[in-house]
């Protein structure tokens, strides 16, 4: 297990010009944690990963490595690791070179150079690639040199910068696994951008969900995805089916809210009182039935079938109601319906979520 190191973020902020790519950004990442700063491009996360790193400087805030300020500290000084998108293996050395190079910059004995980069290779399924150079290997294979890279000179913490974004569905699926036991076995701190929401929710213990330049949301997978605090989240998070309305009358334990479609939707969940609520459901926790299947205490709208696609162990279905699109995921359907078919949609109230509309 590696002695990784505390990050903290404190009123950090950068401007390029009038605009600020991040602002007054307050993040507190524990040792050994796996956090993500998720978000569309654009939102500020690579500008933070770059603060951290020390490749960028912040005009407010500090940063702090367990409880130094490094602001001032050099990036090769401040015992962190970085992992860029692009990998940027050198093209003219072997992988035993990449790996050593870090090494022989801190004068590590030749042979405790051999041995730690053995044991880095190894550790990412790679050694008998030693002589090979980055040319002669696959994109998934560079993506583990350069991780290998930064991992054998031993950092405290581990920055990754949309590191799977150049490599296919199914080798970016593989990586996710190994990149996940890789820092769970290791224990090392890591701070990881990506724009993938799938991603995200696998990886980490915390996420970060950011937005022109701040986070919005901050909590643990489970709390991004089903309790949003806001439309963004609820609609950048996964899929959500969205409607817009205010609320009609609540008791029982529910709320009920007129949408502005028509609709009379219950819900649960809701921490707002009055005023305009947005509603997402996820079209998983949508249902399909015959149009005279349905059970009282859910939600129940009528509408026909406009696609679906068969999945083996599950159906996505787009259905219009009343001309509008529900998208839902059934997953292994007692009913299998048709382009045309009118059916049942239903949800539980329990499935619906509520933020306070925001304009």
């Amino acid at each position: 297990m590696m002695n990784a190191a505390q990050v903290r973020l404190e009123k950090i902020g950068k401007k390029y010009g009038e605009l600020w790519a991040a602002r007054d950004v307050d993040v507190n990442i524990q040792s050994g944690e796996f956090y993500t700063l998720l978000g569309p491009s654009g939102c500020g996360k690579t500008t933070l990963l770059r603060i951290i790193a020390g490749f960028l400087a912040p005009d407010e805030g500090t940063v702090f490595l367990d409880e130094r300020a490094v602001n001032d500290v050099p990036p090769w000084q401040r015992d962190v690791g970085m992992v860029f998108q692009n990998y940027a293996l050198w093209p003219h050395m072997t992988v035993f070179e990449n790996v050593a190079f870090g090494l022989r910059e801190r004068k590590v004995p030749r042979s405790e150079i051999a041995k730690r980069v053995a044991e880095a290779l190894a550790r990412v399924g790679l050694s008998a690639t030693e002589k090979r150079r980055p040319s002669q290997l696959s994109g998934g294979q560079q993506q583990r040199v350069a991780l290998a890279r930064t991992l054998v000179v031993q950092p405290r913490a581990l920055l990754l910068d949309e590191p799977l974004s150049n490599l296919d569905a199914k080798l970016r699926a593989e990586m996710r696994i190994e990149l996940l036991k890789i820092q769970r076995d290791l224990g090392i701190t890591t701070v990881y951008v990506t724009h993938d929401q799938e991603e995200a929710l696998a990886l980490s213990t915390r996420i970060a969900v950011m937005d022109s330049g701040k986070v919005v949301q901050e909590g643990s997978p489970r709390e991004i995805y089903e309790r949003p605090r806001s439309r963004f989240v609820a609609e950048f998070v996964g899929q959500s089916n969205l409607f817009f309305g205010t609320i009609k009358q609540s008791g029982g334990g529910f709320v009920e809210i007129q949408t502005g479609e028509g609709f009379t939707i219950k819900a649960a969940r809701n921490e707002a009182k009055t005023g305009k609520i947005t509603l997402y459901i996820r079209p998983e926790a949508i249902e399909l039935a015959p149009v005279g299947d349905a059970s009282p205490e859910s939600n129940r709208l009528i509408g026909k079938v406009a696609a679906s696609a068969y999945q083996g162990s599950s159906v996505a279905y787009e259905v219009d109601v009343q001309g509008r699109s529900l998208r839902a995921h059934v997953a292994h359907p007692k009913n299998l319906f048709q382009r045309g078919d009118v059916v049942a949609v239903i949800f539980d109230p329990k499935d619906v979520g509520c933020v306070v509309e925001e304009g």
